[in-house]
């Protein structure tokens, strides 16, 4: 047997299972690691954002605080504010407070070249915050969150001021960028590692399916008997290797048959061919008379006449094995079909001296002539076992699991049970001669069983030696009896 790989068919694109599955983790993983990344940026995001109004607005209300209760002091409000305009401050500030008519009271140092009065949100009794970017006014790349707002000084004095107050976010923004650039690079690094990782997990995964391409392929022809399955594998090739020894056991089972099939062949034609060599080569070997001639082309004619039969019937064995062979199904009653049966074989029974009876009747679905040609084997049969003064019964029913039985039933020799599981087979005979001239060629139960095979239904065989035989067919019920 040759051990020459199978080429994919011509125009198929071959793909990797591992690349694939390789691919499929790379893309999954990039995109929970790609979601953990910008959840975690957008967390800082808000923390830092909500971190920042908070302290703006607190710093709003300490201002406030001050202009209340120290509007006539006013060296305490320049200190608080010339306090937070400290460079050496981590978050730095910038205050105003304006008059009525918008003049500037106080301001941080610096404040009017880099934040003028005019890039403020109007003033309002509560609270307006702004986030403002740099380059443009503020002369610098800079980010400021803005805050305004009118507030009374003193108490029931009437006096308002306006309030300006300047958060530089840039520290902020600039953590966020390396925080943003760190999240960027561990997203690269997480994204070549889990490559990395996963085609050596998916190939670790996959080794069992290579292990098993191994295993078959070590199965050849000579090997059947070999199953896959004789290994622990995982749970999910655990029902591939089972589907695979089962389509060994069905490969084995048609290799021996296929085997005994041609080696039975073999020997049923070898008779009958050897007969014609030899009297075509004893009528050959001298002249002989017309009669002689006539004689020996007689005997030649019923040699090719019985293999013409046996050829009719292998054709018939191999169409009725084809799946793709429609039945043509009727409904029809069992009876008639067993008295004609009976009727042709008359005279046969007559001069074996054996009595047929036909008993019962019942409706059944399928093929006429089929069913006469299973009968008629099974008749032929028993009245070959029988011996004169003997009985055969042909009976139809209906049994109680549905359907329709019939059963031919003989008086006859019956046959050992040890050999009663073959007796379906092609080519078997009982008898272990093989004359084919008393007996034929074994093939009229092979007949009967693929007749039975195309209907849906079984056969079935009880025989005691020296009491006789019973075969019995089921046949299906058709589908108007299903349905009711």
């Amino acid at each position: 047997m040759s051990s020459k790989s199978v080429e994919a068919p011509r125009g198929a694109r071959s793909w990797s299972l591992t690349a694939r599955l390789t691919r499929h983790y790379i893309v999954s993983t990039t995109l929970l690691l790609a979601a953990a990344a910008g959840f975690l940026h957008w967390t800082l995001e808000r923390g830092l954002d909500a971190r920042d109004r908070a302290q703006v607005l607190s710093k709003v209300q300490v201002l406030q605080l001050l202009l209340r209760e120290h509007h006539d002091k006013p060296e305490v409000i320049a200190s608080e504010v010339e306090h937070e305009a400290g460079e050496s401050q981590a978050m730095r500030y910038y205050l105003r407070i304006l008059d009525e008519q918008g003049r500037t009271v106080i301001e941080t140092k610096g404040m009017q070249d880099l934040l003028p009065p005019g890039v403020f949100p109007l003033a309002t009794p509560e609270v307006a915050t702004q986030e403002i970017g740099g380059g443009g006014v503020l002369g610098k790349h800079a980010t400021y969150l803005l805050a305004t707002v009118e507030t009374e000084t003193g108490t029931g004095t009437g006096r308002k001021r306006r309030l300006q107050v300047a958060l530089d976010l840039t520290p902020h923004r600039e953590l966020s960028a390396e925080y943003r650039q760190t999240l960027l690079a561990m997203l690269v690094i997480g994204i070549v590692l889990t490559s990395l990782a996963g085609a050596g997990i998916v190939r670790h995964g996959i080794r069992p399916l290579t292990q098993v391409a191994e295993k078959t392929r070590q199965i050849t022809a000579s090997r059947l008997s070999e199953r896959v399955s004789s290994q622990e594998w995982p749970e999910e090739l655990r029902l591939l290797a089972n589907s695979f020894d089962e389509m060994l056991v069905r490969l084995e089972s048609s290799f021996r048959r296929l085997s005994d099939f041609s080696a039975d062949i073999a020997h049923a034609l070898r008779n009958p061919i050897n007969n014609l060599r030899g009297e075509a080569e004893v009528t050959l070997a001298r002249v002989r008379t017309p009669q002689e001639y006539q004689q020996v082309l007689g005997s030649s004619l019923e040699e090719l006449e019985r293999l013409s039969r046996m050829i009719d019937n292998l054709l018939f064995i191999a169409r009725a094995d084809d799946p793709s062979v429609a039945l043509d199904r009727t409904s029809f009653p069992a009876r008639p079909e067993l008295e004609a049966v009976k009727e042709f074989y008359e005279a046969v029974a007559a001069e074996a001296g054996v009595a047929v009876d036909c008993e019962g009747d019942a409706p059944m679905s399928g093929d006429p002539m089929l069913v006469r040609r299973a009968v008629s084997n099974l008749l032929g049969n028993a009245l070959k076992h029988t011996a004169a003064g003997g009985r055969v019964v042909v009976a139809a029913r209906l049994p109680e699991g549905g359907g329709v039985e019939i059963s031919v039933r003989d008086t006859g020799a019956g046959i050992p049970r040890d050999l009663l599981p073959n007796v379906f087979d092609r080519f078997f005979q009982v008898e272990k001669s093989r004359d084919l001239t008393a007996k034929g060629a074994g093939l009229g139960l092979a007949i009967v069983q693929s007749i039975m095979r195309l209907h849906g239904g079984r056969a079935a065989i009880e025989s005691t030696v020296g009491a006789g035989t019973t075969v019995r067919l089921w046949f299906p019920p058709g589908p108007a009896d299903r349905k009711t």
